[in-house]
């Protein structure tokens, strides 16, 4: 019954693509130079910030490693109004279990990350962008800084730009994780179990920088391109007293990121 009619569905289907396909659009979150944001200007570009994190001050009083059983080579560093380090980038799927993150795909999945949801859900690795901290210890103190859940960050990889926040803390000696989602919006292999990079990933972290509800990804794009901004262009990310703060929103979960699907 289904031979004949599939034939004239498929042709039919295919010239209504070729008609009707949408132009493909970059999402707010990340951009390439020359792409410009959801405000009609161009976004903070990945050069801009990579040219203000070529020097380090370390804050760290020591160094950490990419993984278990390597080298101590990466400190954390000082910039006005944030802290940064470069490393690798492992991906981090804790939280919610979803189909892209789950005990199959990821055989050091833990069901719950560090921090949750302004409602107390757990965070969606697979949705919502954010950050992972090596726990306090003598090496370094976040807390110190002005850094916890819910800080807003700028990831750099190549030439994108990802805003996220802090979502988790990882192991006291190693430094350079962040979620699937994270990993996908830059371009990044996002598999977490074999994905990830070995280097090239510049975590910028903006301190007092916390948002409302750690799930409200627009507000971290909101705070991030602004706090990046002004890193760039007067060479300080201190956000002024009177910074507007978003309102968490009421529903579950976060924007809804249709990749993460």
């Amino acid at each position: 019954m289904r031979a004949q009619p599939l034939t004239l569905v498929a042709a039919s289907t295919a010239l209504l693509a070729l008609t009707t396909l949408p132009t493909p659009t970059v999402p707010y979150a990340y951009r390439t130079r020359g792409e410009p944001t959801a405000h009609g200007d161009d976004g903070v570009q990945a050069a801009d910030l990579l040219a203000r994190v070529r020097d380090c001050t370390p804050v760290s009083r020591g160094r950490y490693r990419l993984g278990a059983g390597q080298p101590a080579t990466v400190p954390v560093c000082a910039l006005p109004g944030a802290v940064f380090w470069k490393a690798d980038m492992d991906i981090d799927c804790d939280g919610r279990p979803t189909a892209r993150c789950n005990r199959r795909t990821d055989p050091q999945f833990s069901p719950t990350a560090a921090y949750e949801q302004s409602n107390g859900h757990r965070l969606d690795a697979a949705r919502l962008p954010y950050v992972v901290l090596p726990a306090p210890s003598r090496i370094w103190d976040h807390r110190a800084h002005g850094v916890g859940g819910g800080s807003v960050a700028a990831v750099v990889y190549r030439d994108r730009v990802q805003y996220a926040v802090v979502g988790d803390i990882g192991p006291r000696e190693v430094i350079g994780e962040a979620s699937y989602a994270t990993a996908r919006r830059l371009g990044i292999p996002a598999d977490p179990h074999g994905g990830g990079v070995r280097s090239g990933v510049t975590y910028i972290v903006f301190q007092h920088s916390r948002i409302g509800a750690i799930e409200d990804h627009a507000a971290a794009v909101e705070t991030g391109e602004r706090l990046a901004r002004r890193l760039v262009n007067s060479g300080t990310a201190t956000p002024p007293a009177d910074a507007p703060r978003r309102r968490p929103p009421v529903a579950d979960g976060g924007e809804g990121d249709p990749e993460a699907e």
